[in-house]
């Protein structure tokens, strides 16, 4: 059993209705947020950035959930689900491993104790995390 066919064993990925509203909808949730952690980059807020950066990317990512009728429990599971645009070529593995990088900063951000990261990391988290969102936009409009 693969560790997507365990996510939805599991009830981590339910299947729901389709809805491209709620696709658009996470996708505009996205893009407040990336625009939180560029807000937050301009005033020195190193850890909102980080935490605002990953809500943009789980977002972005989870809009395609919704256009495809699964409701996620777990941010894993969603992770799980991106890497099926992978298997099929349609994303790029980079994604998949940015992805991941980002939830597990996001978690250390908001359950460790240790420092945020330097400035100059987190002016690349922010960049990359736009090219993520529209990375995700261009797979929504694409079946």
């Amino acid at each position: 059993m693969t560790k997507l066919d365990e996510c939805f064993e599991e009830g981590k990925l339910q299947p729901v209705l389709p809805s491209e509203k709620k696709a658009h909808e996470s996708l505009r949730a996205s893009r407040e947020n990336l625009n939180e952690a560029q807000e937050a980059l301009k005033n020195g807020i190193l850890r909102a950035t980080t935490n605002s950066c990953y809500v943009a990317i789980f977002h972005a990512a989870r809009a395609l959930l919704f256009r495809d009728g699964i409701r996620e429990k777990s941010h894993f599971c969603l992770e799980q689900y991106l890497n099926t645009f992978v298997t099929s070529g349609k994303l790029e593995p980079k994604w998949i491993t940015f992805f991941s990088s980002m939830r597990d900063k996001r978690d250390t951000n908001q359950y460790g104790f240790q420092p945020p990261a330097n400035r100059e990391e987190i002016e690349i988290f922010v960049h990359l995390a736009a090219q993520f969102v529209d990375r995700m936009e261009c797979l929504l409009d694409t079946k």
